[in-house]
């Protein structure tokens, strides 16, 4: 296990998460969403590549329409 802070609050997650796991946990949408982690925003193509480790920290923000 590991704990990272994700969106500013302590959570808990799996050994050898990727970004890509953290979308499907949380049920995100993808094309909706930019991600920094440790402070580097990451393109989408390397989600599954970047694993998290202890006292990672994440950043998930979500584009809304609005007009």
């Amino acid at each position: 296990m590991a704990k990272i802070q994700l969106n500013g609050k302590k959570v808990t997650i799996n050994s050898n998460y990727t970004l890509s796991d953290l979308i499907k946990k949380y049920k995100l949408i993808n094309k909706k969403i930019a991600i920094e982690h440790n402070g580097i925003i990451i393109p989408k193509v390397k989600y599954n590549k970047k694993f998290l480790k202890n006292n990672d920290r994440v950043e998930i923000v979500h584009f809304i329409g609005g007009g």
